[in-house]
């Protein structure tokens, strides 16, 4: 009985992160290269991941933007939101979903803008956590850029300039 008693208050640790962000929510608005906002993001914490509903507009019409967690929660649109640094990458691996090691924590799919210049999607990032541990990307910012992310070039995918920022809070 001893060992029984044990083992679940060990799994019930190892759980702790999950259950501690399941139910998590952050948010953040993003901000246009001009300095305005063009959008919003709702993020919730889940057992195995953070599922991120964005909806922005004014961004280029019929076309797919590359979308990413950068490390560092800054959306400075006088440096072109390079003030949010290099994608989250905790684990020091390659990046995108074509490369041998990758991807990276902060490497999501491409996202399609309608012919209006609105987008609007639900994504999840199971390598994530709403919180501010070693996964976690509460602080951090998320970013739209103005290309595709063609998920082999080093270290960013080539995605293009930064269109759009949101600081994780």
């Amino acid at each position: 009985m001893k060992y029984l008693i044990t083992a679940a208050a060990g799994a019930m640790l190892l759980a702790a992160p999950a259950m501690a962000q399941q139910g998590a929510t952050g948010q953040g608005n993003f901000i246009g290269a001009d300095g305005e906002q063009i959008g919003t993001a709702t993020l919730t914490g889940t057992p195995t991941g953070v599922l991120i509903e964005i909806s922005l507009e004014a961004l280029p019409p019929d076309s797919w933007v590359a979308f990413h967690v950068h490390e560092t929660g800054s959306c400075d649109p006088e440096t072109d939101h390079e003030s949010a640094g290099a994608h989250f990458n905790p684990t020091d691996v390659e990046h995108g979903y074509l490369t041998e090691t990758g991807p990276h924590a902060g490497d999501m799919p491409n996202q399609f803008v309608n012919a209006d210049g609105v987008l609007e999607a639900q994504v999840f990032n199971g390598a994530v956590t709403l919180d501010e541990g070693d996964a976690g990307i509460m602080g951090r910012a998320l970013m739209i850029h103005a290309g595709p992310d063609d998920y082999t070039s080093q270290p960013s995918g080539d995605a293009g300039d930064r269109l759009a920022c949101a600081v994780i809070e």
